[in-house]
């Protein structure tokens, strides 16, 4: 029974409680590997002085965001994570706060 009313979950997909790996701490090991190479790409693509490296850095990084994203909706699916609902007021007031910080920034013509 669901005790929190803004937690967002899928039903849970049963897994063998024993000391072996099972499926969702493959694919959670998996995710981790997949965000810290997420990570990884974002840092060689700063570093990458070549046009050509840093293309293929930046492919390779939107191949593990979509591998991470593929893995978390896989996991969410099967109940394994879990969200939580946000109150629409809340987030109303963090936009509104965002806008004034944004509202500070000079602001620049575009470069041509």
């Amino acid at each position: 029974m669901n005790m929190n009313p803004n937690k967002i979950q899928n039903p849970k997909t049963q897994t063998p409680n024993t000391p072996q790996m099972n499926d969702r701490d493959f694919i959670n090991d998996i995710l981790a590997y997949e965000k810290y190479m997420v990570s990884s790409y974002g840092i060689a693509g700063n570093e990458a002085s070549h046009q050509a490296l840093f293309q293929e850095i930046q492919s390779l990084c939107t191949e593990a965001h979509q591998m991470q994203r593929s893995l978390f909706d896989m996991m969410f699916k099967k109940g394994w994570y879990a969200l939580e609902a946000e109150d629409p007021q809340k987030i109303q007031q963090a936009e509104q706060q965002f806008t004034k910080y944004t509202a500070q920034f000079p602001h620049t013509p575009p470069m041509q």
